[in-house]
């Protein structure tokens, strides 16, 4: 399955997130993976193409890869999305999987968390807060005691404005590039505990 998600960034007109899930057949677990790691290698190599993850899981007792792609445009994303290359890897994986390859477009909300819901709802919103607070919490009390020395050496980075901007685009910058990702990653066997599987992704 696809999901096309897009989010804003300094420096470019977008991001967009392909989230890409496929739930393989028993017994074709390890031609899968070398397949995998064969359209992550040429997926790499494509214009505009600004990194994977992949994350690991069961659904419906069959293993289920999702995997995430950032582009840095939509236009870079549909190129992958429509290239003979990605196509004939499409075709060459399909008898591996239970459910072949369907695209979705999703709304941005619970953006960090969806991916990890391989059963197609996210994680409680209790357990999103949780990880959410864990990883604002600390950031709202070291970034501006890393920018104070900073900000008192000139009079317009002392502005109450220019500082308290400077602050959150370190703080934004930090959780939705670096920390955020790790972090769900790091509690997935937590938020995905205790959440109902169904047969269909």
């Amino acid at each position: 399955m696809h999901e096309a998600r897009t989010q804003k960034a300094p420096g470019s007109d977008e991001i967009v997130t392909l989230i890409v899930k496929h739930r393989v057949k028993a017994g074709f677990e390890a031609a899968y993976e070398a397949w995998l790691r064969n359209i992550v290698s040429v997926a790499g190599r494509t214009e505009g193409h600004l990194g994977v993850d992949v994350i690991r899981g069961k659904n419906g007792g069959l293993d289920m890869f999702t995997c995430v792609l950032r582009f840095c445009s939509t236009e870079t994303m549909q190129r992958w999305l429509d290239s003979p290359q990605r196509q004939a890897l499409v075709d060459e994986a399909a008898p591996m999987l239970a459910d072949g390859d369907q695209t979705e477009v999703n709304p941005v909300n619970e953006f960090w968390f969806s991916p990890l819901a391989d059963a197609g709802s996210p994680p409680p919103r209790w357990k999103q807060s949780v990880v959410t607070l864990l990883v604002i919490l600390p950031h709202t009390l070291l970034v501006p005691l890393l920018w104070g020395p900073l900000l008192q050496l000139n009079a317009f980075l002392s502005n109450y404005v220019v500082a308290t901007f400077l602050i959150t685009l370190t703080i934004v910058l930090s959780v939705v590039y670096v920390f955020m990702p790790l972090t769900t990653r790091l509690f997935a066997p937590w938020l995905e505990a205790g959440q109902p599987h169904s047969t269909q992704p």
